[in-house]
């Protein structure tokens, strides 16, 4: 698994007359800016991992109170940049057989397109609505990027399931390194967008990316946090 890639997979569909980014600009261009983010991302990740410690170990000491049988932590395969699988880490906030109920509950998705959503997701636990309100439960992903794998900013890291059903336009999220979080991540109303929406604003990051928006979006993200603008 962790040898395949999905970016050289045909996309499904005929795609959209929409904006297509030139692929070899995206990677190759702002050349300092990749290495600038990149130190940026190691640094900030040592440093919360270093302040957030004490509290991550709290957060998965109740999450195995509240709901033992598995591991605090979920790990799932995620694709990242140039379509590499890898495996992200969460807070678990679901019941241990998450996985196997996801069957039974997918014709209640709703979102449209490849991604799934559900309000009151019956296999959320009683700690998971909370840490998702206030993304507590991302907070994992640290490790993420510090290991390369993410970065602060960027689109979020999709499943080989919704990626294999991405189009040609969509196809291009895959193009940068997945985030922490993203513009759709701190939008009020994030889960009443559309899944082209969604997608919309991933290409509209790519197209605008640089240091002084990627920290506009951290700022926003802390705020959102406050807010519970979360699932």
């Amino acid at each position: 698994m962790h040898g395949q890639t999905y970016f050289d997979q045909p996309a499904q569909g005929t795609g959209r007359q929409r904006e297509k980014l030139n692929h070899h600009k995206i990677v190759k261009s702002k050349r300092r800016y990749w290495i600038g983010r990149r130190t940026q991302d190691i640094i900030f990740s040592v440093l919360a991992l270093t302040v957030l410690a004490v509290p991550m170990l709290i957060v998965a000491a109740v999450i195995w109170i509240d709901s033992p049988g598995a591991s605090p932590i979920f790990s799932q395969i995620r694709i990242g940049r140039q379509g590499k699988p890898f495996k992200v880490y969460k807070f678990r906030s679901m019941v241990p057989n998450a996985e196997e109920k996801l069957q039974e509950i997918l014709h209640h998705n709703e979102m449209d397109g490849p991604a799934f959503k559900m309000k009151n997701d019956p296999r959320i636990t009683r700690v998971g609505r909370f840490i998702r309100k206030t993304s507590i439960d991302e907070l994992p992903q640290l490790f993420n990027i510090l290991k390369g794998e993410m970065s602060l900013v960027g689109p979020r890291p999709a499943l080989p399931r919704e990626v294999e059903q991405y189009d040609e336009y969509q196809w291009q999220r895959l193009y940068v390194t997945p985030g922490l979080t993203c513009i759709w991540q701190i939008q009020p109303n994030r889960n009443e967008l559309t899944f082209d929406q969604w997608m919309e604003l991933d290409v509209q990051y790519m197209r605008e990316r640089s240091f002084l928006l990627d920290w506009k979006r951290i700022f926003k993200t802390v705020a959102a946090v406050f807010r519970m603008y979360g699932a």
